[in-house]
């Protein structure tokens, strides 16, 4: 007898799969129950956490609820108030329209759902547990609906396994929260973790101060660092806060594109924001850019993924072109140079006591500059000192013996010394060299690079790099997600002579630094350095982010294009580079060196 192959799934099964394309993790069940709250008109929302929602996700809100029918229905799948007609795809203004959420989030754990409408004076419950579903039964409540979901993925293991630390988990939960908030700033909204509030956000706050709340590491103290800007052409309307370049990072972590209130990615959106800063970055930096677009609903579709965050433009090219210009146009009329800042107060002709204070106080300088003169070289000597030991030094002491006191510099007064007419340095930026078989072109930012990156990794090879306590720790604000990267990566932050403690409620401070980049911010170096960790820590072995963030930090504490050496430093530059085997190309790939012979030089006059 024939037993057919081809079976239609229960319904259970059927929730499991799409539970497995909507629901990917903790951060997940947050952003579908927030944007139904927001769908449903609610004015405040709180979101309390535990365990980096493994154990508990509550979202509670003061929206219009849903009476004993409707409570039943939400969590049937493709069930949902958003959607009627097929014309309705067209024009969805809401968060969510599938009706898949719900469902799919009870068909994974345990979930109790309490509702009331403002008409109603008797709220209802429910209880699902991975799909089975209890009666609708009245309870207490206020207006407005609270859903717990507890044990996230507890009777599918092998979903429940994947899922990473509660740091981890928190630091994405934190990353939908951000990403519902920015464009909600008409909204009161909270979020708890463990009995511990991260986030109280005001509906009374506007853009500018969200920005602050939930990042206030991109905040200086007059908050001068982000322009805003506001347009209104061809039916869009663009809103901007704009990062100065100053304030760029080594990945586009701080980039957030909103249209209409939703989340989104786009490439045409990325490469406008990317043209609108041309020329005022390096290649390897990205701008902090927060983008709210508004335009007809009509106009784009948002049905083309499961997570909601890709959209189709159906003019991608006006988009694309109103927010290059709109951009463009604002950082073009704003000054991006730094100005230095004066004191704000002056002392008054006669005030003894103030005077006697700014005595005081440049005494104090003073002492420490002339502490750190005799405490660590100056930053000119210092930045070539790259004497480090080959594989070939470690296998023959003799020999080591030997390089060493070959290799041991002469204390050469830099101004003192003769100039030495085979080689001169061009535009600031360049070496030219003479050689027997012609010259030689060298990029001094590049080939300092080289050289350090070589160093950086030779010593870490054989021990941590050496690191120098700061004599004022330097404190900075961290999100979540840089929380759990400092956590994680504790010991690789050891390996490169760094050193960070908790210094407060999201406040860290650098204690120590390592002395090879003594020429380097600390605080701004270790800014890029969390967000390459939060960007690229998670998903890459630790052999290539070790490589990253060498990388990195040689091109931060290597000489510039356009600084001015002199003979001497020029001199050392050119002695080191002997004591690398391979210098040709910078870790970037760039060369470093090109060469010209003077067959060819001859070739060019019409000598041969």
């Amino acid at each position: 007898m024939y037993m057919s192959r081809i079976v239609v799934l229960d319904r259970n099964m059927v929730n499991l799969i799409a539970a497995g394309e909507v629901i990917e993790r903790p951060a997940s069940v947050v952003k579908e129950l927030v944007e139904n709250s927001i769908d449903a008109g609610a004015t405040s929302i709180t979101v309390t956490i535990e365990e980096g929602g493994r154990k508990l996700i509550a979202v509670s809100d003061n929206g219009n609820g849903m009476d004993a029918d409707d409570l039943a229905t939400a969590f049937e799948p493709h069930a949902t108030s958003k959607v009627k007609e097929v014309d309705d795809l067209n024009r969805i203004a809401t968060l969510g329209f599938r009706g898949e959420a719900l469902a799919s989030i009870a068909s994974v754990a345990q979930v109790r759902a309490v509702s009331r409408t403002p008409d109603n004076n008797q709220a209802h419950c429910i209880e699902i547990d991975c799909g089975e579903k209890g009666p609708v039964v009245p309870c207490s409540g206020d207006v407005g609906t609270t859903i717990q979901v507890r044990d996230l993925f507890y009777k599918t293991p092998a979903r429940r396994k994947f899922l990473r630390t509660a740091n981890t988990e928190l630091g994405h939960i934190t990353e939908q929260f951000t990403r519902i908030a920015l464009p909600q700033c008409g909204l009161d909204l909270a979020l708890i973790h463990n009995g511990r509030e991260l986030y109280r956000l005001s509906k009374n706050e506007n853009l500018k101060q969200r920005v602050s709340r939930l990042f206030p590491m991109l905040i200086s103290a007059t908050g001068d660092d982000l322009v805003e800007t506001e347009t209104h052409e061809k039916g869009i309307r663009i809103k901007a806060l704009l990062g100065l370049p100053s304030l760029s990072r080594t990945s586009n972590q701080f980039q957030y594109a909103f249209v209409n209130g939703r989340f989104i990615r786009d490439r045409f959106i990325s490469h406008a924001i990317k043209e609108a800063y041309r020329g005022m970055l390096d290649a390897n930096r990205f701008p902090v850019v927060f983008l709210f677009i508004e335009m007809p609903f009509s106009e784009y579709d948002v049905n083309v993924h499961p997570t909601k965050i890709e959209v189709r433009f159906y003019n991608s090219n006006l988009v694309h072109s109103q927010v290059l210009g709109v951009l463009r146009e604002r950082l073009l009329g704003t000054n991006l140079n730094i100005a230095a800042r004066l004191p704000a107060r002056e002392s008054p002709p006669g005030d003894e006591e103030d005077i006697g204070r700014d005595l005081r106080r440049q005494q104090i300088a003073d002492a420490m500059a002339e502490f750190f003169k005799k405490q660590r070289p100056t930053h000119q000597q210092q930045r070539f000192d790259l004497r480090a030991e080959s594989d070939l030094d470690r296998r023959d002491p003799e020999l080591r013996k030997t390089v060493r006191d070959r290799s041991d510099p002469v204390p050469i007064p830099f101004q003192a010394s003769p100039p030495d007419n085979r080689y001169l340095q061009i535009h600031d930026s360049y070496i030219i060299e003479q050689t027997d078989e012609g010259f030689v072109i060298i990029d001094q930012h590049a080939l300092h690079e080289r050289m350090l990156y070589e160093l950086m990794r030779r010593r870490l090879e054989r021990e941590n790099l050496e690191s120098q306590k700061l004599l004022l720790p330097e404190s900075f604000e961290v999100t979540e997600a840089q929380v759990e990267a400092i956590e994680s990566h504790a010991d690789m932050l050891t390996q490169l002579g760094i050193e960070i403690t908790p210094f407060g409620p999201r406040m860290y401070a650098i204690q120590a630094f390592p002395t090879i980049l003594s020429g380097v911010s600390p605080q701004g170096f270790v800014h890029d350095l969390l967000d390459l960790l939060v960007e690229r820590g998670g998903g890459v072995n630790k052999r290539d982010l070790f490589e990253d963030i060498l990388n990195m930090a040689a091109c931060k504490a290597a000489i510039k294009a356009g600084q001015k050496l002199s003979d001497s430093e020029i001199r050392q530059l050119l002695a080191d580079r002997e004591r690398f085997e391979s210098t040709s190309r910078c870790p970037h790939g760039r060369p470093t060196t090109i060469r010209f012979s003077i067959r060819e030089l001859e070739k060019q006059f019409k000598r041969t």
